[in-house]
C-alpha cells in the first residue's frame, strides 16, 4: 500500500473549545514521509509541531501537543478523520492555540476530505504491526488499552460511568470506510454536574448545546441550572427528568461510546505510523490513550525498522526458480530462497540456514556460525532483485557491488535460523546506481545491517 495525502487543501472555521474565539484551520497536502504536522501561523516564525505521541504535553478535555512554549489543543478529532481516511502526510495551519471545536465531532473534516479527494503517493506505507499483546492499565481509574495481533486495524471501546443516564456503552469499528458514516458525527459529551468547574477552569468557553451531548443525571435546583446556563452564555432551560438535554437529539443510541472510539483513533494517530492490530479500550480517556501511544513510540524509536512478518503458508512473490532466472549465482553461492514481499522502495527475502551449508565445514566445525560476509552477500543478492525490479526485461541485466559502508554484526546466525532480509532504497536510482540499506533479522532481532551501493549493467550479448 502507498502513502496518501489530500488532492487539494481545504479550510474549516469555528470557535475554540477552550478560548471561545473564532479560529481557522487549513489542511494542506504534504510530500511523502512528511507525517502529520501542525503550524501556528498566528505566531512569529510560524512554528511547526510534529503530531507525535512524545510531543503530547496535556490531556485534560482534549489532547494537546507542543514544542517548547508553542502548543495546539484539541487535535484528536482532526487526527481521527485523517487517520480513518488513510492519510499519511498533511500540514495543518492554524491561526490560534487550538483546533476549532466545530460541532464537537469530526464530521465536517471528514466531509471536506471526501469533497477534495485523496491522492496516492509513491512511497510505501510504513505500518506498525502488532506481533504480541500490548497492554496499558491505570489502576486508579480502571482504564485499560489492549492491542492484539491482527492483519488490519480495528477498535472496540467500552465505557462505564457512575450515572443513571450513561452507565455502560459499547462501540466498535472494523472497517475504516465506515468511519465517516458511523463514527465521525458523534459529538463530545459532558455531564451537567461537571460544567461549573470546567467553566471556571477556562476549559469549555466555546462549548454550547450545539457542539456537545449534555447529560443531566444529578438533581439540581432550577436556580442552579440557570446559573450554569448564564456561565456558559446559553439560554435558560427547564429540566425535570434525567436524560440528554442538548439542543439536537442523539445521532446514535450509543453516541458517547462512538465519540470515545473516535478519540482513541485520534490519539493512536500520534504513533506516526498506521497500526495493524485489534484495539480494545476499556474506560478510555486521552491520558491512557496517549500513554499507550508513547509506549509504542518508544519501541518505534528504539529500532529503526520493525522485523518483517513471515507466514510460510503464504505463496512467495518469487520462488527459488524465479530467483535463479534473475540472478546468475548458483550453489553454493545462491543465498536467497524466496522473496516474500516487495514494494516500490523495498524488498524482503528469506534464507533458511541449515546444518548442511558448505561453509559450516570450516566456520566453525565445533560451533557452526554463518559468516558475516555471507550475510552481507545475501543482502546484496536481495538488493539486486530490488534493483532489477526497476527495469523492463530484468533477465537481460545484472547488478554488481560497488561499495559497502556502516556494517554492523549484532548476533550470531546458526543452523536452524531463518533470516529475513529487508532492503530499501536510500536514494533514487541515478545513472544505474542504487544506494540501499539492508537489515537481517532472526525473529524480532537485527543480526546484521549495512549500507551498500550497487550498479545495474546490461548483460553482453
Amino acid at each position: 500500500m502507498k502513502q496518501i495525502t489530500l488532492k487539494s487543501p481545504f479550510k474549516v472555521h469555528g470557535k475554540g473549545l477552550h478560548t471561545g474565539v473564532e479560529l481557522e484551520a487549513e489542511f494542506i497536502p504534504a510530500e511523502e514521509n512528511h507525517g502529520y504536522k501542525f503550524q501556528r501561523v498566528d505566531l512569529e516564525g510560524e512554528p511547526v509541531i510534529d503530531a507525535l505521541a512524545e510531543n503530547v504535553v496535556a490531556t485534560e478535555r482534549g489532547t494537546v501537543i507542543g514544542r517548547g512554549q508553542v502548543t495546539v489543543s484539541t487535535i484528536e478529532h482532526a487526527m481521527s478523520a485523517l487517520y480513518a481516511a488513510g492519510i499519511d502526510n498533511v500540514l495543518v495551519k492554524i491561526n490560534g492555540p487550538e483546533m476549532p471545536i466545530l460541532d464537537g465531532s469530526a464530521k465536517e473534516i471528514c466531509d471536506k476530505i471526501a469533497e477534495v479527494g485523496l491522492v496516492e503517493q509513491k512511497a510505501d506505507k510504513d505500518f506498525y504491526v502488532v506481533k504480541q499483546k500490548i497492554e496499558v492499565k491505570d489502576s486508579e481509574t480502571g482504564a485499560s488499552i489492549v492491542v492484539l495481533p491482527d492483519d488490519k486495524f480495528s477498535v472496540d471501546v467500552k465505557i462505564e460511568f457512575d450515572s443513571p443516564v450513561l452507565s455502560n456503552q459499547f462501540a466498535s469499528l472494523d472497517d475504516m470506510e465506515l468511519f465517516g458514516r458511523e463514527i465521525s458525527a458523534c459529538r463530545t459529551f459532558v455531564f451537567v454536574r461537571e460544567i461549573e468547574p470546567l467553566v471556571k477552569g477556562n476549559l469549555i468557553k466555546g462549548g454550547d448545546l450545539d457542539n456537545a451531548v449534555v447529560i443531566y443525571d444529578k438533581e439540581m435546583a432550577q436556580a442552579e441550572l440557570d446559573h450554569l446556563a448564564d456561565l456558559m452564555g446559553v439560554g435558560h432551560k427547564e429540566v425535570k427528568t434525567f436524560g440528554y438535554i442538548q439542543a439536537m437529539p442523539l445521532r446514535f443510541d450509543n453516541e458517547p461510546a462512538r465519540h470515545k472510539l473516535m478519540d482513541v483513533m485520534g490519539d493512536l494517530a500520534l504513533l506516526g505510523r498506521p497500526l495493524k492490530g485489534k484495539v480494545i479500550a476499556t474506560r478510555p480517556g486521552h491520558s491512557i490513550n496517549t500513554r499507550f501511544a508513547k509506549q509504542v513510540r518508544k519501541e518505534i524509536k528504539r529500532q529503526d525498522i520493525q522485523a518483517p512478518s513471515y507466514n510460510p503458508n503464504v505463496e512467495p512473490i518469487m520462488d527459488n526458480n524465479r530467483i535463479r532466472e534473475l540472478l546468475p549465482h548458483r550453489y553454493p553461492f545462491l543465498l536467497i530462497d524466496k522473496i516474500i514481499e516487495k514494494g516500490e522502495n523495498y524488498i524482503v527475502g528469506v534464507k533458511n540456514v541449515t546444518t548442511n551449508e558448505p561453509f559450516f565445514q570450516g566456520h566453525f566445525p565445533q560451533e557452526p556460525v554463518m559468516p558475516g560476509v555471507l550475510q552481507i552477500e545475501a543482502m546484496a543478492q536481495t538488493g539486486g532483485l530490488l534493483v532489477l525490479s526497476t527495469v523492463e526485461n530484468p533477465e537481460l541485466y545484472s547488478t554488481y557491488f560497488m561499495k559497502i559502508d556502516n556494517v554492523k554484526f549484532r548476533q550470531k546466525v546458526v543452523p536452524g535460523d531463518t533470516i529475513l532480509f529487508h532492503i530499501s532504497f536510500l536514494t533514487e536510482m541515478r545513472r544505474g546506481c542504487a544506494v540501499m540499506k539492508g537489515y537481517a533479522f532472526v525473529g524480532e532481532k537485527i543480526v546484521s545491517e549495512c549500507e551498500f551501493m550497487a550498479q545495474i549493467i546490461k548483460n553482453k550479448g
